[in-house]
């Protein structure tokens, strides 16, 4: 640990990496990886991979049988709990409570956070889908928002590079708008999940059910994957920490091979407000940061800083960044600085009962089931009246209990060792545009408990993606008509933004400073010496999850910035 007390030289680094989730601790790699002395600023708490106190506990194991009270959740989850699914015993100590980090709405935002090192990487969805040339092209072919200043064959060898460290499983299927990968064994379909895939393809040659490309090792080579890794067990426990290390996360992966290199300092609890700029040298210095636990203030300072806070975190800190020469924040000459804001939305969807294959059962808890390619707006075939982009659906088919309702006493035992019929569902995720008036900003007249201006947000879904909700949730129901599914439901409660945890947007990449608040390469357009490579760099959403894209670009990133010192540049 490292204090500012001995004078400047022992708190400059060569890099300052502010957040350790999954682009900062990929961040954060790359650059201890080359040499680099970064350090790593979390405004968490201190964790370390093994420390997932719920990892090997049962249902019964858990007080409430793994239900937080309503008491509890109306007192410190108000906000999340509004997701009625996401707050509960098995990971309630990874995310944060509503009463200690507050914000404003003037429409409603589901804001889900974790602080600690590690970030929100132990308890993501895990679901790695690189992106196309569809996404990347199609804002300047719609005239929507501005255009990518990157295609795909720009990021496509860091795709390579990322996955093959990360582990993803996967299946090869040849599509345009989901290229394929460096993939480890998939996890196999089901026999219910294959007779969809079959007879969903048949019907509609367009789309296709694959199994879902994840960051579970479905295999494991101790010389690729590094770190604390080793094979997934499949108990699809994910959410609450893997001791095993089975899946992808900071912890158990890129923080473990940068602290080999003896390159990597960590301070946790460690709230960045403020990145320094120079005035005389037209440069960011560093940056001040308050001690979550002590109070006291502090300032780092390193040559380069890369932000990885998240999409908002980051933007929060670029907003609070106020001087003479960046009034509005950080970098911000284009004004685009806290818009743009984009998720993915969902909770549309169907499922159905699937008979004919109760003689056939499966082995284990898969971490993972299976997933739809976007079809829609892909080519003149698959064009929509109604609507840009597209969406995507992620699923499986699995055995109920066979019990029924009223079973009690030995019927009630009977029964549930008796599998009843498949039952399939499938989630539709959409893709939200960039609109200029989805936004945060920052309420310098209401201060949190740790001084910092409260954070604000204005976003909503829009007309294209109420009319994208309506064809998402008929090609539900279609689908599962066709694999011959009986009982079929199907549901469109549209979400908030933020609900999907895909938050993007708020400092877009782009060609032009005007209207954009990066460059190419990750790069602040205003300070050259600041790269953000989270989610709020993204300049559209598109519908596949972004994590792996985020890891691709900051890899990228971190390969420039090491150019351009050495080239004298930086």
């Amino acid at each position: 640990m490292r204090f500012n007390s001995n004078g400047k030289d022992e708190v400059t680094y060569d890099v300052i990496v502010i957040g350790s989730g999954i682009s900062g601790g990929y961040s954060a790699m790359e650059l201890c990886n080359k040499g680099y002395k970064t350090l790593m600023l979390e405004r968490g708490r201190d964790m370390k991979h093994g420390e997932y106190p719920t990892a090997n506990m049962d249902t019964w194991d858990f007080k409430n049988q793994n239900i937080v009270s309503a008491e509890e959740k109306a007192q410190h989850y108000f906000k999340q709990n509004r997701l009625s699914w996401w707050v509960r015993e098995e990971h309630q100590h990874l995310i944060n409570k509503d009463s200690d980090y507050d914000y404003d709405e003037v429409s409603r935002f589901d804001w889900i956070r974790g602080h600690h090192v590690g970030g929100r990487s132990i308890m993501w969805g895990r679901r790695c889908y690189r992106w196309s040339d569809i996404d990347f092209e199609a804002n300047a072919k719609e005239g929507i928002a501005i255009d990518w200043p990157i295609r795909y064959k720009d990021i496509a060898p860091w795709y390579d590079r990322a996955e093959t460290f990360v582990g993803i499983t996967g299946q090869a299927e040849g599509l345009p708008q989901l290229p394929d990968g460096k993939f480890l064994p998939p996890f196999p379909l089901n026999c219910a999940e294959q007779h969809m895939r079959e007879s969903i393809n048949k019907k509609y040659p367009y789309r296709l059910l694959t199994p879902s490309r994840t960051a579970n090792l479905s295999s494991y080579d101790p010389k690729v994957h590094l770190g604390t890794r080793g094979q997934c067990q499949s108990r699809n426990r994910c959410v609450r920490g893997c001791p095993y290390g089975g899946y992808f996360s900071s912890l158990s992966s890129t923080i473990p091979v940068a602290q080999e290199t003896g390159n990597l300092t960590i301070r946790p609890d460690s709230i960045v407000h403020e990145i320094i700029w120079d005035k005389e040298k037209g440069k960011a210095a560093g940056v001040r940061v308050k001690d979550r636990v002590s109070g006291e203030e502090l300032e780092f300072y390193a040559r380069v800083i890369f932000c990885n806070a998240s999409t908002i975190g980051t933007t929060a800190i670029l907003l609070n960044s106020r001087s003479e020469a960046f009034p509005d924040g950080l970098g911000n000459s284009s004004g685009e600085l806290g818009h743009n804001i984009m998720d993915h939305h969902y909770g549309m969807g169907a499922s159905a009962d699937l008979p004919g294959f109760e003689d056939i059962y499966y082995k284990g808890r898969r971490p993972t089931g299976f997933y739809i390619p976007r079809f829609r707006n892909i080519n003149k075939e698959t064009q929509m009246k109604d609507f840009l982009r597209g969406y995507g659906y992620q699923g499986n088919a699995t055995r109920s209990v066979n019990a029924p309702d009223n079973a009690i006493g030995v019927e009630l035992k009977e029964n549930l060792f008796a599998p009843g019929p498949y039952r399939v569902s499938m989630t539709c995720f959409g893709e939200i545009l960039p609109y200029h008036d989805n936004k945060m900003w920052l309420n310098f007249d209401k201060n949190d408990k740790h001084g910092l201006p409260v954070i604000t947000f204005d976003a909503k879904l829009r007309e294209n993606e109420m009319a994208l909700r309506k064809d998402g949730v008929t090609c539900a129901e279609e689908m599962l008509e066709a694999a011959g599914c009986k009982n079929i439901t199907s549901y469109n409660t549209a979400t908030a933004v933020g609900a999907c945890i895909h938050e993007m947007g708020t400092a877009r990449m782009g060609h032009d400073p005007k209207t954009s608040v990066l460059n190419k390469w990750n790069q602040m357009h205003d300070v050259p010496n600041v790269f953000v490579t989270d989610g709020a760099c993204m300049t559209s959403s598109g519908t596949q999850n972004p994590s792996i894209t985020y890891m691709a670009l900051s890899a990228r990133a971190v390969d420039y910035m090491d150019k351009q010192i050495n080239d004298g540049v930086l």
